[in-house]
């Protein structure tokens, strides 16, 4: 088809015009019968938000996508040019695509009327059927509508009277596109008022000039909830007007929200070469999200993004790597401590209450951590009472003895594989509980799960951990006490 330069050429071909929501419902239809999945690539949505979506474009609905931020809207908005036809045929030099056999623009109307079947057609690919606008306080009608050009009036020598001296804006240039507005709560409501007749009638109005314009689009807009209260609204008519509102969520096991890091992280091959990761680190990463998302530090109406586990994950990475270069060892396992290079990566993706502002964004990242922990300790490890009986033997009593007996150690930070794997060593009681407990776990991942257990022992209060400049302290929690009286 792309071989046919001509409107004659064209119509011999038997090629039948689609509006654009012809086209995607059409396209998913072949894809549902045929059984291929549609939006590959965006996880968790499956049986709920992507069997609406699809619902809504069988139903040729202009549709709003209602989430908090980082729950892949603008993804998913993305995802529907692969429902387009590969190409499809415009009236060469058209600024707004005109379909050759239902030219819109006067250019395009002249043109076919003075040449006929010889109109020279060109093709538009897919690609380039996508157009986006970030919705902020200064966007005007001009830009999304458009304005009148008084350069070109005065280079055609014609005057305002005369509708060739329009220049079209976003949206007319964006015809037989899929237009997408990102957070519309965010758009003046003089400016959504313009969207009225754009969306029910098809028509524009531009400094008084009312042209009937079949502009043939498949809207998306995004908003936030939030926005709704903090920043603006949207206006009830244009609500009206919009075919489906959907609601999106984020990822609702850990499982999910796993694979959705590890497809979005940006990860070098010589990252990934010299790092291991334990499938534990990967979990607590996600856990951290979830902490978040319920804790009474951080303000649940602006949500916590699935870009911070994103980012987390590539701190995580970034921080052992970064000790292994400076070590000079060519391979090295994350490390429990290493999650403190996370904290970065966390305080700028939560919005705090004022509970949180007093405790500080730092320490409230390490309440997270903690937490995560603590939810995951007692699916590895027998779960630890909060009240235990006097001189009962636990599984943990060994562990405890040693450290009491022992006074702790210094943790460091930046201690190569050969110190990090001594130091935890050098506590027998770790290594006799995880043989018992966790008889499968991957002999790579063992110095983790030390570390782990370590650490989750301190989130108990059983025992104490403290930071200092280059790394932790483990002791036991009444040591120092006993040793000074």
């Amino acid at each position: 088809m792309k071989d046919i330069t001509t409107l004659g050429a064209l119509k011999q071909s038997g090629y039948q015009p689609r509006t654009i929501k012809e086209e995607l419902r059409d396209n998913l239809r072949k894809k549902l019968q045929a059984g291929i999945p549609t939006f590959e690539g965006v996880h968790g949505f499956e049986n709920s938000v992507i069997p609406e979506l699809e619902r809504a474009i069988l139903s040729k609905h202009n549709i709003n996508l209602l989430g908090l931020r980082g729950q892949a809207k603008t993804r998913l908005a993305r995802k529907m040019v692969e429902l387009l036809d590969e190409y499809i045929p415009f009236v060469a030099g058209s600024e707004i695509n005109d379909d050759p056999f239902r030219p819109i623009s006067r250019y395009a109307k002249d043109l076919i009327a003075e040449l006929g079947d010889a109109t020279p057609i060109d093709w538009l690919p897919r690609n380039e059927r996508f157009y986006e606008k970030l919705a902020t306080p200064d966007v005007t009608v001009a830009d999304l509508i458009g304005d009148v050009d008084p350069i070109k009036a005065a280079n055609l020598k014609l005057s305002y009277a005369d509708d060739r001296v329009i220049h079209f804006g976003m949206i007319p240039r964006a015809n037989r596109c899929i237009f997408v507005i990102n957070e519309l709560p965010d758009l003046q409501a003089r400016i959504q008022v313009a969207l009225f007749n754009i969306l029910q009638e098809g028509d524009i109005q531009i400094r008084g000039y009312k042209l009937r314009m079949a502009l043939d689009m498949q809207f998306v807009f995004t908003a936030n909830p939030e926005d709704y209260t903090n920043r603006g609204s949207i206006v009830t008519p244009l609500k009206d007007r919009i075919g489906s509102q959907i609601l999106t969520h984020y990822p609702e096991t850990i499982a999910i929200a796993r694979t959705i890091t590890q497809q979005e992280a940006k990860l070098e091959n010589s990252q990934t070469d010299v790092v291991y990761v334990p499938a534990l680190a990967k979990d607590l990463l996600e856990q951290i999200s979830f902490e978040a998302r319920d804790s009474d530090f951080i303000d649940p109406k602006s949500g916590v993004s699935a870009r911070m586990s994103i980012t987390a994950y590539e701190n995580l990475i970034s921080t052992a790597e970064r000790r292994a270069l400076k070590a000079g060892e060519s391979t090295t396992s994350v490390r429990l401590s290493d999650f403190m290079g996370v904290i970065p990566a966390i305080t700028g993706k939560v919005e705090l209450v004022y509970e949180g502002e007093q405790e500080g964004a730092a320490v409230v990242a390490q309440h997270l951590i903690n937490d995560a922990i603590r939810t995951f300790f007692p699916g590895y490890f027998p779960k630890i009472e909060k009240l235990e009986k006097q001189g009962e033997k636990t599984a943990y009593t060994d562990t405890l003895e040693w450290f009491f007996a022992e006074s702790g150690f210094e943790l460091l930070d930046d201690a190569t594989n050969s110190e990090y794997q001594t130091i935890l060593d050098s506590v027998t009681p770790l290594e006799v509980i995880i043989k018992k407990y966790q008889p499968q776990l991957p002999k790579e991942d063992y110095y983790f799960m030390k570390e782990f257990l370590l650490w989750g022992l301190a989130s108990y209060k059983k025992l104490s951990k403290d930071r200092f400049s280059e790394g932790y302290q483990f002791k036991d929690p009444f040591g120092s006490y006993i040793s000074k009286l």
